[in-house]
C-alpha cells in the first residue's frame, strides 16, 4: 500500500510541476514574485528534454513500482503519462513546439503588463 503512494505521490508531483512549467508564467501575471520560479522550472523541463536526463521524480515512480512488484516501464514520465493522452504518440516534435509557444506567451504578457504596471504605479 505504501509503495503504492509513493508512486501516485511521484506522478501527481510529476503533473504539477509540468503544469507550474508551462503554466506558471500566466500565474506570475498576478503574482509577479513566481517569474523567476517558473524560469526555473521551464528550464529544468528544457534540460529534461534536451538532454534526455532521467528525472528525479521518475526515479521515484520507478522505486516505488519495484516495491510494489510492479513492472518497471520504459521511457520517462512524458512517454507514460503523456504521450498518448495531451497529444497523439509520435507527435513530440508539435507538443514541444506547443509548449515553447505557451511558454513564450506567458513570458511576453508578463513582460507587457510589468511594464504597464511600471506606467501606473
Amino acid at each position: 500500500m505504501g509503495y503504492r503512494i509513493l508512486i501516485a505521490a511521484a506522478v501527481g508531483a510529476h503533473f504539477a510541476f509540468l503544469a507550474f512549467g508551462v503554466f506558471g508564467g500566466f500565474l506570475a501575471w498576478r503574482w509577479p514574485r513566481l517569474i523567476w520560479l517558473q524560469v526555473i522550472s521551464a528550464a529544468w523541463l528544457l534540460i529534461i528534454v534536451v538532454a534526455q536526463l532521467s528525472c528525479p521524480l521518475t526515479w521515484l515512480e520507478d522505486r516505488g513500482r519495484a516495491g510494489a512488484g510492479l513492472p518497471l516501464r520504459d521511457g520517462g514520465f512524458l512517454d507514460n503519462h503523456v504521450a498518448g493522452v495531451f497529444y497523439p504518440h509520435g507527435y513530440e516534435w508539435a507538443a514541444r513546439i506547443a509548449v515553447a509557444a505557451l511558454i513564450g506567451a506567458s513570458w511576453l504578457g508578463f513582460a507587457w503588463r510589468s511594464k504597464l504596471r511600471d506606467r501606473v504605479g
